[in-house]
């Protein structure tokens, strides 16, 4: 672990893996929710996590170089569902990366539960882990110059949907209606660093999971 000053009263903390960043991001938040850490905001990333406004961070940095860190605690809180079509034109092609029929792609994708790591790219993009390693997949040779809004992807070890129509070059598998980013909702990004996430197959048009799950917060 490394703790790096960034400007007068922020870290940049890095680390190995993004196991350890989720760990680090939760244990973290517990020391601030205790009183024990005071910091403005703390922002997580694939292998480092950002502090900033912090009240002392010479002190800081220290104690988190030298600091053990235990691993991040089980999921916890309620699930958003984000019902999903499975109609993605990449669906194929991902299948046979897996070795698996079409229809066992969304039995698998569907069958787990998600957490998001950490947010970026575009407002409201989470990066959600959950899939065992051996169905990371790659990026796609040649990147979409637009990806539909609520495109549901998969690059290496993450899923993502996308909030809005964007260039990208993820494997695309399905399709959901639920909006990942409104800025008149608090907050504003349906899915943030540590929300458990759950993919709700749906046929046809306009279907939706049951109400709230979508727009706002799921079931618990």
């Amino acid at each position: 672990m490394r703790a790096l000053p960034v400007g007068e009263d922020a870290l940049l903390v890095e680390v190995d893996s993004d196991v350890e960043a989720q760990a680090l991001h939760a244990e973290l938040l517990r020391r601030r929710a205790e009183g024990s850490l005071t910091v403005r905001e703390i922002v997580p990333a694939a292998r480092t996590v950002l502090l900033d406004g912090l009240d002392d961070p010479v002190r800081r940095a220290g104690e988190l170089a030298s600091a053990a860190v235990p691993p991040a605690p089980p999921p916890a809180g309620e699930v958003v569902e984000l019902p999903v079509r499975y109609d993605g034109p990449d669906l194929a092609d991902v299948a046979a990366h897996w070795g698996v029929p079409e229809r066992e792609v969304a039995r698998i994708h569907a069958g787990t539960e998600f957490r998001v790591a950490f947010c970026g790219f575009a407002p409201g993009f989470g990066y959600l882990t959950g899939l065992p390693g051996r169905y990371d997949v790659p990026r796609r040779a040649t990147p979409r110059t637009a990806v539909p809004r609520g495109s549901v992807a998969l690059a290496g070890p993450y899923t993502g949907v996308y909030p809005r129509s964007s260039p990208g070059g993820w494997q695309l598998i399905g399709t959901t209606d639920a909006v990942l980013w409104d800025h008149t909702r608090v907050p504003a990004a349906l899915l943030t660093p540590g929300t458990r996430v759950r993919f709700v197959p749906v046929s046809g048009e306009g279907g939706s999971a049951r109400e709230g799950s979508a727009s706002g917060r799921g079931a618990s």
